[in-house]
């Protein structure tokens, strides 16, 4: 007897398009979700389930467009899929799981981040929705945001520091430096308030450790 399977004749991520195509217009919309990805992959090196998309589609139901966060987290999936990894998240081939944080960097061109892309993300049953406005405030607006999903609709959490049990971490804005340049920036941090460092910074307290010691990095 043949067993017909549905999820069998839905496209795969290697079908679909990667992206909506549409060019960032801000650097900072690429660099403040690589610069999270990066401690991620210092913080959480050990860990295998979990994965952080940046300007990915998602794509949740078969025939429609994928919605494309500028940054995407999602646990309990494998972080590495195949040798070319992921080219969009697609939750037919990821168990159904959505991710459980979106963030949405505002650039100079306004794109509904607070209006129709919190409707998106709270269908798709995103847990946590982060806004940051970086260059620009709108009015009634904190220049960080962070919503999450209770009962269908999102609820600004307050604080300055937001700690997010289901993550495990908190997030926040922070002064500091990241390839050369010296700006606020979005930071992890553990539930205690303390910031996770970066991977440049680490290799600077390295090299500080390495020079009290009278070690000479170059010789090693």
């Amino acid at each position: 007897m043949f067993n017909y399977n549905p999820l069998d004749c839905l496209p795969s991520s290697a079908e679909l398009p990667d992206s909506d195509n549409t060019p960032v217009d801000n650097e900072l919309q690429i660099l403040i979700p690589n610069l999270l990805l990066a401690i991620l992959a210092s913080i959480w090196q050990n860990r295998d389930d979990w994965f952080f998309g940046i300007n990915m589609g998602v794509y949740y139901i078969p025939n429609k467009e994928a919605i494309v966060p500028d940054g995407l987290l999602s646990l309990g999936v494998e972080r590495f899929v195949g040798e070319n990894g992921r080219s969009s998240y697609v939750l037919w081939e990821e168990e159904g799981i959505p991710p459980i944080l979106a963030l949405e960097v505002v650039s100079q061109t306004y794109n509904g981040e607070y209006e129709q892309k919190k409707i998106d993300y709270a269908q798709l049953g995103i847990l946590y929705y982060v806004i940051y406005a970086p260059t620009r405030l709108r009015r009634k607006r904190q220049r960080l945001e962070v919503y999450r999903l209770v009962e269908g609709k999102y609820i600004l959490q307050p604080g300055d520091k937001i700690w997010m049990p289901e993550i495990g971490l908190g997030i926040a804005r922070e002064q500091g430096t990241y390839q050369g340049r010296m700006r606020e920036w979005l930071y992890w941090y553990d539930e205690n308030g303390n910031r996770y460092s970066t991977p440049e910074e680490e290799l600077q307290n390295l090299l500080a450790r390495l020079q009290q010691q009278g070690i000479d990095p170059n010789t090693l």
